[in-house]
């Protein structure tokens, strides 16, 4: 049995401290320890991006993204963390939840927190560097495409988080 480590980590805005197993994923600690369960674990090997989170690192500016079912608590310690549940604004869905819903983005909604977020990761990525409105759809196939979704042909995502981004100023040019 592995020694436990201690961890401190923002979740949602809320700070967390705990001892943890060095190996145990984020995935896991959000399920079991917290009852975060909108981070969704699919494959289990970080590839179909379903478990995605946003993460901001002790003294960075910028979120990444990080698979939360391959991902271990323990290295995040010191870190923010954003998961689906923390998008919402006051209880109520933020403007890209509102979009997915609007565009009935989703069939079963597995994979829809992993959108959500990696929709999340690029929307922060364009505050920095915005993209030309004609070069928008690529900048989301480039953030999203490795997202799986077995339901949908993305075409409904990939609308709501182009009319979430060009309805946000600032994340386009001309």
């Amino acid at each position: 049995m592995s020694k436990k480590v201690t961890v401190q980590l923002t979740i949602n805005k809320k700070t967390i401290k705990e001892e943890v197993s060095p190996q145990r994923s984020l995935a896991d600690f959000l399920h079991e320890k917290l009852g975060l369960t909108g981070t969704k674990v699919c494959c289990g090997m970080g590839v179909c991006k379903a478990c995605t989170v946003a993460v901001k690192r002790e003294g960075e500016n910028k979120l990444e993204r990080a698979q939360s079912c391959i991902t271990p608590v323990a290295s995040l310690s010191g870190s923010e963390i954003t998961t689906v549940e923390g998008l919402s604004e006051e209880g109520k869905p933020n403007k890209l939840q509102q979009a997915f819903l609007k565009e009935y983005s989703f069939q079963c909604g597995f994979s829809t927190a992993g959108f959500l977020m990696g929709a999340t990761l690029l929307m922060d990525e364009l505050k920095r560097q915005p993209v030309k409105k004609s070069e928008l759809d690529s900048a989301i196939e480039k953030s999203l495409g490795e997202h799986v979704c077995r339901c949908t042909g993305y075409v409904r995502y990939y609308k709501a988080i182009k009319e979430t981004i060009l309805s946000t100023p600032g994340l386009t040019t001309a």
